[in-house]
């Protein structure tokens, strides 16, 4: 038996030289070993990242990145002969003709100990010294200190180093055997693990990339179709519905008396439109928002004072009137906010009209608000019938009397009269 098995031997090792010579190459691909650096910084900060929150030290942040380096460099390539993520990727560290002692993954310890300190040391040392240089005012120092001179060396290095990495990468483009600068230092290359290396490609980014593009694209294909305006009117629909809900009803006395508006007991010195379009505001700070909206708009101001005039004490209106027009019913607005209304209305609408805030009526054109001074001095109202007071934006007459202009706007333009 063991005469047989001793003649078979050297038929057994043709064999093997036989397979080595035509089964596929150890070649290494340059992508497998840059993808195996990538998923171990990543795996770092996957670790670093919980510990930091936890701890909440900022501090000792990068103490805590070197003890976790520390310690996947002891579990995985003093163990194994490999990163985790050079596992991932079926690759693992050989030394030529390795000597001396060597650690539990058959690699030098002599070898694995300065490449640690290179690896894993260094860029801790590194940034340790650069931050107490710049906390210091190392680069501010006079040229002849001596911190200038370290800061000096110090760039100097970093340069050195700079121009190294580059230039081995680009010698690992070249050939693909050494991936970092303490990788060619030392001789330690990145091979196989398996001698039948299976690439698996992933999609998975480039299918989410794809996702997305797809998901703008339809963004900015649907955006333009989608009213605006309508969604807002619907939104003050269901603001109101939801504040008459809320607010208790009104007696047989209110209920027999004239139609009111949502916005009947707004001050007259203040735009109802503008208290509106407050309302959809999500911004807590501001007085009316779309929380304080919910609780009624119509008792949000009721505390609010009714004139306020150069001078005085009273605190100056949330919502004051730029350029007054007075709608068809004798309410007050803003020019902008009153014409913009009636347009939307016209549009949205096909041909309705705007329905004011204050009364409830349908608003079927709308004249500037023109004051004339008579000849006491005092302010009397236009023919525009209104005898509210306002401080800005009045168009007055001479002493003569006479209206300096008035126009009158309807839903088909503004004439100048």
């Amino acid at each position: 038996m063991e005469s047989a098995w001793e003649s078979a031997q050297t038929r057994l090792a043709e064999i093997r030289a036989l397979s080595w010579i035509d089964g596929p190459s150890l070649r290494t691909i340059r992508v497998g070993q840059l993808d195996a650096e990538l998923l171990d910084q990543e795996l770092v900060h996957l670790l670093q990242e919980p510990i930091s929150k936890a701890l909440n030290s900022p501090q000792w942040k990068p103490e805590l990145s070197l003890f976790i380096q520390l310690v996947l460099y002891r579990l995985s390539v003093w163990n194994t002969g490999a990163t985790y993520g050079a596992k991932l990727q079926d690759l693992r560290y050989v030394v030529p003709n390795p000597s001396g002692p060597l650690s539990p993954s058959g690699l030098p310890r002599r070898v694995l100990l300065v490449h640690g300190a290179l690896t894993v040391l260094a860029p801790y040392l590194h940034a340790r010294l650069r931050a107490h240089a710049l906390s210091r005012a190392w680069p501010d120092a006079p040229s002849s200190d001596r911190r200038r001179k370290a800061w000096d060396l110090l760039v100097s290095l970093e340069s050195t180093h700079s121009l190294a990495a580059l230039l081995s990468f680009i010698a690992f483009l070249w050939d693909g055997r050494f991936r970092t600068v303490a990788d060619r230092l030392l001789n330690m290359s990145l091979i196989p693990s398996r001698r039948l290396v299976k690439r698996d490609v992933s999609y998975e980014f480039m299918n989410r990339q794809m996702v997305w593009h797809a998901f703008t694209e339809f963004l900015l294909f649907l955006l333009p179709l989608v009213s605006a305006r309508g969604i807002r009117r619907r939104i003050a629909r269901v603001t109101s519905s939801i504040s008459s809900l809320l607010l208790p009803p009104r007696s047989n006395d209110q209920k027999s008396g004239p139609v009111r508006g949502k916005y009947w007991s707004l001050p007259r010195d203040q735009c109802a439109i503008c208290a509106e379009n407050a309302s959809f505001s999500l911004n807590l700070a501001e007085p009316t928002n779309a929380f304080t909206a919910l609780t009624g708009p119509s008792s949000a101001h009721a505390s609010a004072p009714e004139n306020t005039t150069p001078g005085s004490d009273a605190e100056p209106p949330l919502h004051p009137i730029n350029t007054p027009y007075l709608a068809s019913c004798g309410d007050v607005y803003c020019y902008h906010c009153l014409a913009e209304r009636m347009m939307r209305a016209a549009d949205d609408d096909e041909g309705q009209k705007w329905e004011c805030l204050r009364c409830g009526q349908r608003v079927e054109s709308a004249d500037r608000l023109v004051m004339e001074i008579d000849s006491g001095g005092s302010e009397v109202s236009g023919s525009a019938g209104s005898d509210y007071d306002f401080s800005s934006d009045m168009d007055v007459t001479d002493m003569s009397g006479s209206i300096l202009s008035m126009g009158t706007y309807s839903e088909s333009g503004l004439s100048e009269g």
